[in-house]
């Protein structure tokens, strides 16, 4: 009974020391960061809906951050060891290890995805779910990201990316691609919005 009381109140601080690592993360690289705070669970909950966790492939996240998002993943049922978290900073990576210890951790650029992936992968990928600042980025930088994307993944499969900005971090007329797009979640701070592309 006094593990399960410690476990309980250690669940609030470590929230907190998140948000002071993201905000430190955000004061030296603020163009890296895709947000000041980690995602908000509504915001994590549903990037992760659009993840099959009945599947088998491999489920790229990328820039997890502190992993909000990676531990929203798990919660909907995908199996750590079909994750693949792929980070720039190594004080996240380092986090991400301990926390995360059955998932794939690979430290670099996910603005460069075929070098950083070019051995990890030994099957397609079922999803990438992407917590990347997006809109700071040129647009061929984001077209490019979408392409390396599509080619490490199954046909169809879903490419998720969330963005605080009104417009389509990606444009929805994309030729052979679908989009979709969540609800605007008010409740996320600042509110954010879902957007799900996937190539057949």
């Amino acid at each position: 009974m006094p593990l399960q009381t410690s476990v309980r109140a250690s669940k609030k601080p470590l929230r907190l020391d998140d948000e002071v690592r993201f905000l430190r993360s955000w004061i030296e690289k603020p163009l890296h960061m895709g947000a000041v705070m980690p995602s908000g669970r509504l915001l994590a909950r549903t990037m992760a809906h659009y993840v099959d966790p009945k599947g088998t492939g491999p489920v790229i996240e990328l820039g997890p951050g502190t992993g909000a998002i990676t531990n929203a993943l798990v919660e909907h049922g995908v199996d750590q060891k079909r994750l693949v978290l792929v980070e720039y900073n190594p004080g996240f990576c380092a986090l991400l290890r301990d926390r995360y210890p059955q998932a794939k951790v690979v430290q670099g650029d996910a603005y460069r995805l075929r070098d950083t992936l070019w051995n990890v992968l030994g099957a397609p990928a079922a999803a990438v779910v992407s917590g990347l600042p997006l809109v700071t980025k040129p647009m061929l930088t984001r077209m490019k990201l979408v392409r390396d994307a599509f080619a490490a993944m199954s046909p169809n499969a879903p490419f998720v990316q969330f963005t605080y900005s009104v417009v389509p971090p990606i444009p929805k007329s994309l030729p052979g691609v679908t989009t979709e797009a969540s609800e605007r979640i008010w409740m996320n701070l600042p509110p954010a919005r879902v957007w799900v592309y996937r190539k057949p």
